[in-house]
């Protein structure tokens, strides 16, 4: 095993501590995890998974970030597990809003995050806790578009995913996820 990476615990982070204490978002939704997603190293394509072991403090067993070879590792952060939702992934392919020269086909093996998610409001998740499945994770801050995803895809994604890049998040209590696992707000 290698060393530990150095994640910042999602609370603790600035947008995490100050949600947390913070009353509002949305709540009455129930989300669905549709794709686990990981890479072994930095650029390394995405496999998917049917299932997997989620560890608090590390993220998901096999990921670069739990082994710290992800392309950030060197910075300590929130990234034990990563989301986006399918939502904003189905409006990329609408090109809505129509902010790149047409529509831009992102699978959930390209867009780099680990799970991929529908029926649930990332953007509100930041300082709250959710379980997904038998995990309970902790939302820390939005993730956000970088040029190294359009490098690595080839396509024009930093402008459309701009504040519907997904959510990164400490693991409270691991477990294991899979693919249909419910996804539902704790508090």
């Amino acid at each position: 095993m290698t060393d530990t990476p150095a994640m910042v615990e999602a609370f603790d982070h600035p947008a995490g501590a100050a949600a947390v204490a913070t009353p509002g978002g949305a709540a009455g939704w129930r989300g669905t995890l549709l794709h686990i997603h990981i890479a072994a190293a930095a650029s390394h394509e995405m496999e998917e998974l049917t299932e997997a072991r989620c560890v608090p403090g590390r993220g998901i067993e096999g990921d670069r970030y739990f082994a710290g070879t992800g392309t950030y590792s060197p910075k300590p952060d929130v990234r034990e597990v990563t989301l986006i939702e399918q939502e904003a992934l189905d409006a990329l392919s609408r090109n809505d809003p129509p902010l790149q020269h047409g529509p831009l086909i992102v699978t959930p093996a390209d867009h780099r995050r680990n799970l991929t998610v529908r029926g649930v409001p990332l953007n509100h998740l930041v300082g709250r806790r959710f379980r997904v499945g038998e995990v309970i994770l902790r939302g820390g801050r939005l993730n956000f578009p970088c040029k190294y995803l359009e490098e690595l895809l080839g396509l024009p994604v930093y402008l459309p995913l701009y504040n519907r890049s997904g959510l990164n998040c400490g693991i409270e209590c691991g477990g294991i996820i899979r693919p249909g696992d419910t996804i539902e707000l704790l508090d």
